[in-house]
């Protein structure tokens, strides 16, 4: 990975390109972000640095916390995420990443929290098919179907798709590409869709892939 970035998901519009064709983006407010930590093999075995992203009161902080950021010389932030570069060399702890460490036609992966979507049954939540709803088949047309034999082999198979909570975890979206950046107002507008409602964090990186 050679950047990273912190941000904050804004919604979708829609942009024109050089052909005229519609290209459907997603805003990110990304950055500004501040360096926070800088490690090191020396020191944690491992390089990689910690970008913190939106201001937050200094009393709404733990000491722990509060003693993090005045170690750093830097104002409290409500996000904390880290990044493994390839190289740390050139970074010091209070730099400012902004959006134009991206570029138009980076390829970059998003990863977010997807959307909440509370107890879901199968059919929701694994995209299973229903039963028909005709003579014989009572009221268990969006059930999940048979759990388990009964003597043999006397068990729920593991993988068994059932019904349960859905959505609230962490996803990402790889091989994004970049369609414009607004460097005056801290945006990335990215072709398709990301995931997370409007105003969750997400965080932006280079695309394993590409």
């Amino acid at each position: 990975m050679q950047k990273g970035i912190i941000g904050k998901k804004l919604g979708m519009t829609q942009l024109f390109d050089e052909k005229g064709k519609v290209v459907p983006v997603t805003i990110i407010e990304a950055g500004p972000c501040v360096v926070v930590q800088k490690k090191t093999v020396e020191s944690d075995g491992y390089e990689a640095v910690q970008l913190g992203y939106g201001d937050i009161s200094a009393k709404k902080v733990s000491k722990p916390a509060k003693g993090h950021f005045d170690k750093a010389d830097v104002a409290p932030k409500r996000t904390l995420r880290e990044f493994r570069l390839d190289d740390i060399s050139a970074v010091t702890v209070g730099d400012i990443v902004k959006a134009d460490t991206f570029a138009a036609g980076d390829h970059i992966d998003v990863a977010g929290f997807s959307k909440g979507k509370g107890y879901a049954g199968t059919i929701k939540r694994w995209n299973g098919h229903r039963l028909r709803e005709s003579h014989g088949t009572g009221p268990v047309a969006r059930h999940a179907g048979s759990n388990g034999s009964c003597s043999t082999p006397s068990r729920v198979f593991k993988g068994k798709k059932l019904p349960g909570h859905l959505g609230a975890e962490r996803v990402t979206v790889q091989n994004l590409t970049v369609v414009k950046i607004d460097t005056e107002n801290n945006l990335i507008a990215i072709k398709g869709a990301v995931p997370g409602a409007k105003g969750s964090i997400v965080t932006l990186s280079d695309s394993v892939k590409a």
